[in-house]
């Protein structure tokens, strides 16, 4: 006959508890080991900052400058370095829009920069800052601009992408009859205005791109046939009709038929 096996005693409550206690107490002197060996493992000299790897746009500035400029600033070693800070650093030099920092085992820091590509000024002539391809207003010494002849573009405040991109659509436009367009600025009003090579200031009006476009395609269209008949060169033009245009030639007044259409129909009234 099988006789069942007795059942383990159950330890009592107290047992129990010191049992926890003892493990508990085992787990938190490790930890505090492991701090304490990785604390001074991260004070070794071996990990000190000892090179800053710089890489990238480096049109403006130079990696020896740069790395002689921010390393003041950084404090701590590999483990410790703040890499937001080293980043906000290497992002107030002049002409660098981004820097993207990482740490190199064991000592080293590698620093990818981004620089700022200047295509126009931004703001009133004379006091004017620079826009990048992004649209991003920036400020940096003009001096290291490898091209002068910039647009210059200005407009409300936050503005810089949108006048940008209404640039970027009209200036081809303009190019394609010989012409540059020189300014463009948005109003606070909304309306555009254009100034181009010649000195000739355009009234673009207001709307969406697509009415802009519009208008401006028709305008071209056909101001080398108004501008050739009389043999005049363009000193401004309106284009905020409806459904026409005025201009001004150096030395004669005129506009397009259907605004002197409109103009008749108004003497009428």
């Amino acid at each position: 006959m099988i006789r069942p096996l007795p059942l383990p005693t159950p330890l009592p409550l107290d047992v129990k508890l010191m049992n926890t206690v003892s493990v508990l107490l085992g787990l938190a002197f490790a930890v505090m080991v492991l701090a304490l060996a990785l604390g001074w493992l991260m004070r070794q000299s071996l990990f000190n900052l000892s090179a800053i790897h710089v890489q990238g746009d480096l049109s403006h500035n130079n990696a020896v400058t740069l790395r002689a400029n921010v390393a003041h600033n950084l404090t701590g070693n590999f483990f410790t370095v703040d890499l937001a800070r080293a980043r906000a650093t290497f992002e107030a030099v002049p002409w660098v829009r981004r820097a993207v920092v990482q740490r190199e085992f064991p000592s080293r820091l590698k620093v990818v920069l981004q620089e700022h590509q200047a295509i126009a000024y931004w703001g009133q002539e004379g006091d004017a800052r620079l826009v990048n391809n992004f649209g991003e207003v920036f400020e940096a010494n003009q001096g290291d601009l490898e091209a002068e002849d910039l647009p210059l573009l200005n407009g409300p405040q936050g503005q810089a992408p949108l006048v940008l991109r209404a640039y970027q659509l009209l200036a081809p436009m303009f190019e394609e009859i010989d012409t540059v367009l020189e300014r463009l600025q948005l109003t606070g009003q909304g309306s555009w205005r254009a100034q181009l090579d010649s000195g000739a200031v355009i009234e673009l009006g207001n709307g969406s791109m697509d009415e802009l476009s519009t208008r401006t395609r028709r305008f071209i269209a056909t101001l080398t046939q108004v501008s050739s008949r009389y043999g005049r060169e363009l000193e401004s033009a309106d284009l905020r009709y409806g459904n026409g245009y005025a201009i001004k030639l150096r030395g004669v007044t005129t506009g397009s038929p259907a605004d002197k259409d409109d103009k008749k129909d108004k003497s009428k009234r």
